[in-house]
């Protein structure tokens, strides 16, 4: 240490804790300082060499020996008391505070004097703080807090130091490390709350200095480097313990409800507890559950014990009183950050994770081509890896060049997507029918309103017929949440409209995947336009969007995403893995709720992939990341699906596990009809379009390049056709009359199968050497080829539908305005006549709608109800129609044709009333008492399985998230250089 300057008004506080680790760059720091008088270093109770260590680099330094649970409020207290002990012509003017993990750079403290030399009314400064040891890092240049308890330093995450931030500016508060002080203003103040025992102190004392009417400065010319140990975890003591999240969170609560105004309490108590929520749910999505609950339980600390809340805020108004003036609640809030500030970090983390899921779904033929490279640098491998890359760089450096250009020019001068454009303008022309209210083929209409939804999915007992407790099936969930968005009808026509665009994207980039991993130039742009367009008509000339299949329509727009999700199992890296499984699950179970079959298939394929494996290459399931992520994926749905399938098992219903979204009876599948994609004949296109693509399917098996992955397409696709072909015979039960399983969406996995299996084919012929005869093959198969995509395109523009805009209501108006003012009222609809035989539904609410019609259409018959009804058709009495009265039904109608016979007997029974109805048809009003309707409690079980599915959906999606920040590893034991500050 020099001889005095004239600063020599300069006390410097060390306070130390086990910091022999930092404390030899830390002393020979303060060595380099130019304006020191007098040191005095407060050790609280070190195990280390830390006090030896002081004594060696000062010997005359004055070191107060305190014990490890003096916190360091308390030392610096313990300090200042030394300071006061002193004689009047000893005691310093400045006290320059420093931890044994902050080393100041050459010339800091006198920056920091020279600064309160300009600014006389300045009574605090700190520096610029840097990371150490990177050194270049920039950690704080002042620091204040937000409405949420935030620390802001105004700095970016990893900003490096390149002199952005290099102008003087007054601060809310500076870092304790390294703040220079006047020592009158300190403990005029009464130095740091004793509260805040390690963390956040430095925040509330500039707080209180701002309210007092002193000025913080943060000079940048003065440089600390700090290691922030007992933030980043490298030092626990009694006082951080072992959650250092909990500590700076409960300190960062203490200090806005201490000296928020009163006023403003009960808004910032409320604040706080609705943001924690909020921070919560972001450290779940971040897997940061620790911190999720630290944050709950600093809230729960600080809040739930106001005591400490109370005290310190009256220490506060007992400071106002002393220093004889109010708070400078100006001063203050011009200091804190913007109220916006929050919002706009909620916005960055939403971004963040945005683009890290898009990241994380990108192909991983390229890892797995650069783990080849790095695991035999001389291999071929490696040489074709550093050519792509070469030839990567000179794409970009013209994309650059055309980026000058603008993006309209890019885009009309990139084929592919102009053609792209072009097909998803003649899908969306196509899909006219939809737009708007939409029903009709195995399509219902839609609820009023999202509520409707909301109640079929939560509710265990439904109003509907005669009540049930069937399940509602579980597409009415996602159903639910996006009609919660857009609206019931709006979401059904997005569904319908959207569906092949959005396909054709997945299946365009599951293709170009597909054709990296086989090889690295990929397959040809047209081959992955024509392949995308072709499976993006499927459901269109399969039948099944004309006729109204929601659920396969979806389920053919989910797939493609689903197999890209599916290539992550082949990712060389573990974590990518397992995180694969649980985004696989995932998209699993959204598909299934749409077509359960789909769970099926997905088991058979895992399980006999994983026993083909075990017998052929056991060494590939070393690892347990290797064969539980596609088990993880199988039981992911199963436990999200759980308030669907067990409670269907349990009353009955457990047809509904083979059966699809939409009306019942389902289409019954034909073996040509599976082999060419063919649903419906009165709304599929032409049989040739699908014998052409199994043709071409069969000829990409030629191609020795591409072999292996087209009977890979191959086996899957015979898989599809064989459960096809195991359940074609089954018959299930619903209603009243019985229908085969919904085998659509398996017509749909094996067009896909086949298209990737033709487009991987191509790909192959068409990186091969060909002689002038195979060329003429080539191309005349190209020729073919075209025709599958074109035609689909054509069928869907001019394709014929069953799906109306406005579908004819069978209940006269006035009937259906009353029972949807009272939903426990209902309409008997009797159809048919005695000689050919009755049937009836009772309709309540507004009508049979999606997602009620399954549910009906898997309850049990109610033979008791069947009989009353029949006997009413056959000899009506006042008992049958009392019993009408009961269940809540107002009126009774036989729709157009009308038995006269049936009529004229309702005619004459006492209790009903004729009413209007429309030609052809009767109506009468049942004049009995009214009941309540067939209300019901349902099973208690439904509350339990909805909390699991939620909680499963939650753990599902943060565990599938990809991973935004990196654990953090601890610092090397690396110091700055004294002279150039860099680590030596």
């Amino acid at each position: 240490m020099s001889s005095p300057s004239p600063h020599a008004g300069v006390a410097v506080v060390l306070v130390t804790h086990d910091g022999a680790r930092w404390l030899p760059g830390v002393l020979a720091g303060l060595a380099e300082q130019d304006a020191v008088a007098r040191v005095v270093a407060v050790d609280t109770g070190s195990l280390d060499a830390s006090r030896d260590l002081v004594r060696g680099a000062f010997p005359d330094a004055d070191l107060l020996e305190l014990t490890s649970a003096v916190s360091f409020p308390g030392a610096v207290d313990a300090a200042l008391a030394h300071l006061d002990a002193l004689p009047p012509e000893q005691r310093p003017e400045w006290v320059w505070l420093l931890h044994d993990d902050a080393r100041p750079a050459p010339g800091a403290l006198a920056a920091l004097l020279e600064a309160a030399s300009d600014r006389p009314d300045v009574d605090v400064l700190g520096p610029k703080l840097r990371e150490w040891p990177s050194l270049r890092r920039l950690l704080e240049l002042g620091v204040t807090i937000s409405g949420t308890g935030r620390r802001e330093t105004g700095l970016e995450t990893g900003e490096y130091d390149q002199g952005q931030h290099d102008e003087r500016r007054e601060v809310l508060a500076v870092n304790s490390a390294g703040m220079l002080a006047r020592r009158e203003v300190l403990a005029g103040l009464g130095g740091f709350d004793e509260r805040l025992p390690m963390f956040g102190n430095d925040v509330d004392l500039g707080w209180r200095a701002a309210a007092a009417g002193h000025t913080t400065l943060v000079v940048p010319e003065a440089v600390v480097f700090h290691a922030e140990a007992a933030h980043r975890g490298l030092r626990r003591t009694a006082l951080t313990g072992r959650h250092t999240h909990f500590q700076e969170r409960r300190a960062a609560l203490y200090t806005l409800l201490v000296n928020s105004r009163t006023a403003a309490l009960p808004w910032r108590v409320l604040r706080l507890t609705l943001g924690t929520l909020v921070r919560m749910l972001g450290f779940v999505l971040l897997r940061s559950v620790g911190e999720a609950l630290d944050d709950l339980a600093a809230l729960v600390a600080v809040v739930g014990r106001p005591g400490a809340v109370r005290a310190g805020r009256r220490a506060r108004r007992e400071q106002a009183r002393r220093l004889g003036s109010a708070p400078d609640t100006a001063r203050v809030k011009a200091l804190l950050p913007p109220p916006w500030v929050p919002y706009r970090h909620g916005l960055d983390f939403l971004a963040d994770v945005t683009s890290a899921a898009s990241q994380q779904a990108a192909d991983i033929g390229e890892r797995r081509r650069i783990a080849a490279a790095e695991a035999d640098p001389s291999s071929l491998a490696a040489a074709r890896l550093r050519a792509e890359q070469a030839r990567r760089e000179r794409d970009d450096d013209e994309e650059g060049e055309l980026a000058d250009t603008g993006a309209f020019a890019r885009f009309v001068t990139n084929p592919v997507a102009l053609a792209l454009t072009a097909v998803v303008v003649v899908l969306l022309v196509g899909a006219g029918a939809a737009w708007g209210s939409v029903s009709g083929g195995a399509l219902s209409p839609v609820p009023e309103g999202a509520g409707d939804w909301w109640s079929l999915h939560l509710d265990a007992w439904h109003e509907l017929a005669g009540g049930t407790d069937v399940p509602a099936p579980p597409y009415v969930l996602p159903l639910a949440l996006l009609a919660s968005v857009v609206g019931t009808t709006a979401a059904v026509s997005a569904l319908l409209v959207l569906s092949a665009p959005f396909a054709l994207w997945g299946a365009f980039r599951f293709l170009r995947v597909t054709g990296r991993l086989v090889s690295t130039r990929g397959a040809p742009r047209v081959l992955l336009v024509g392949g995308a367009t072709a499976y993006a008509v499927v459901p269109v000339v399969s039948g099944a969007w004309g006729n109204g299949r929601l659920g396969v329509v979806v389920a053919a727009a989910l797939l493609p995403w689903l197999a890209h999700a599916t290539l992550g199992f082949a990712d060389p890296e573990p974590d990518r893995r397992r995180r694969a499984g649980w985004r696989v699950g995932l998209l699993l179970a959204l598909v299934a709720s749409f077509t359960p079959l789909v769970w099926v298939l997905a088991a058979v394929v895992v399980v006999l992939g994983l026993l083909v494996t075990l017998l052929l290459a056991r060494s590939a399931l070393a690892s347990r990341t290797a064969w539980s992520p596609p088990l993880v994926a199988l039981l992911v749905p199963v436990v999200v699906l759980l308030p669907w399938w067990l409670p269907a098992l349990r009353a009955g219903a457990g047809d509904a596990l083979l059966l699809e979204a939409g009306r019942v009876p389902a289409e019954s599948l034909t073996s040509s009809g599976l082999l060419t994609g063919r649903l419906d004949v009165a709304y599929g296109a032409p049989d040739w379009v699908g014998w052409l693509l199994l043709g071409l399917a069969v000829v990409a098996l030629v191609p020795r390049a591409t072999r292996i992955p087209v009977t890979v397409c191959w086996l899957v696709a015979l898989l599809a056709a064989g459960l096809a072909a195991l359940l074609a015979p089954l018959s299930l039960t619903a209603l009243t009359t019985t229908t085969p399983p919904g085998l659509a969406v398996l017509v749909v996995v094996v067009q896909g199968c086949l298209l990737t299996a033709a487009v991987l084919g191509g790909q192959g012929l068409a990186r091969s050497r060909l002689n002038s005869l195979t060329r003429t093959v080539a191309l005349g198969l190209a020729a073919v080829a075209a025709a599958v995509p074109v035609a689909g395109l054509v069928w869907a523009v001019t394709g014929d539908d069953a799906l109306e805009s406005d579908p004819a209501g069978v209940v006269p108006a006035y009937m259906e305005q009353r029972v949807e003012q009272s939903p426990a009222r209902g309409v008997l609809v009797v159809t048919g006549s005695i000689a050919d035989g009755l049937a009836y539904e009772v309709r309540r609410g507004d009508g049979v709608t999606l997602g009620e019609d399954e549910v009906l259409a898997l309850t049990p018959e109610d033979a008791a109800t069947t009989e009353a009804v029949r006997d009413l058709a056959a000899r009506p009495t006042r008992d049958l129609v009392d019993r009408l009265g009961e269940d809540g039904v107002q009126w009774l109608l036989l729709p157009a044709p009308a038995d006269g016979e049936v009529a004229a007997r309702l005619d004459a029974t006492s209790g009903l009333t004729q009413s209007g109805s429309d030609p052809g048809s009767r109506a009468w009003e049942v004049t009995r008492p009214l009941g309540d309707g067939v209300a019901g409690d349902g099973s208690s079980l439904r509350p339990v399985l909805l909390g699991v599915q939620g909680l499963a959906v939650l753990v599902a999606l943060v565990l599938a998230l990809p991973t935004l920040r990196a654990p953090r590893p601890p610092a090397p034991d690396e110091t700055p250089d004294e002279r150039t500050g860099r680590a030596s």
